[in-house]
C-alpha cells in the first residue's frame, strides 16, 4: 500500500478503528454543513460514548483540520445528537513521517 495521500490515511484509520464497529457506526465522507467530513463515528446505543468528527490532513497541520471542521460547520450533521461530540484533527507530515492529533470537545451554542 502506498501511504502518500489523505485517502491512504483514511484507510489506515478505518482499519485501526475496525474494533470500534461494535460500538460505533462509521461513516466516510459524510455530507455535513458545507462539505464532507472524512470520518464520523456515531455511537450505536451508548450515549456515554462520544461521537467523533475526524478531519484528516496531509502535510498541513492538525489544527488546520479542526479549523476546517468549524469553518465548514461539519457539526451540523450531528445537531440532533444528544451526547458529547469530539472534533479530531489528524495530520501526517511527509518529511518527518509523524502524525499529530488535536482533539477538542464541541461546545454547543
Amino acid at each position: 500500500m502506498r501511504y502518500n495521500d489523505e485517502n491512504a490515511l483514511a484507510s489506515v484509520l478505518s482499519i485501526a478503528y475496525y474494533s470500534a464497529k461494535k460500538d460505533y457506526y462509521i461513516f466516510r465522507e459524510l455530507p455535513t454543513g458545507k462539505g464532507f467530513a472524512d470520518l464520523v463515528f456515531l455511537p450505536r446505543n451508548d450515549l456515554t460514548l462520544p461521537a467523533l468528527i475526524v478531519e484528516l490532513k496531509w502535510d498541513k497541520s492538525a489544527q488546520s483540520a479542526i479549523k476546517q471542521i468549524r469553518d465548514k460547520q461539519y457539526t451540523e450533521a450531528l445537531a440532533d445528537y444528544a451526547g458529547k461530540v469530539l472534533l479530531v484533527g489528524i495530520n501526517y507530515d511527509k518529511v518527518t513521517k509523524e502524525h499529530k492529533c488535536v482533539i477538542e470537545q464541541w461546545n454547543r451554542n
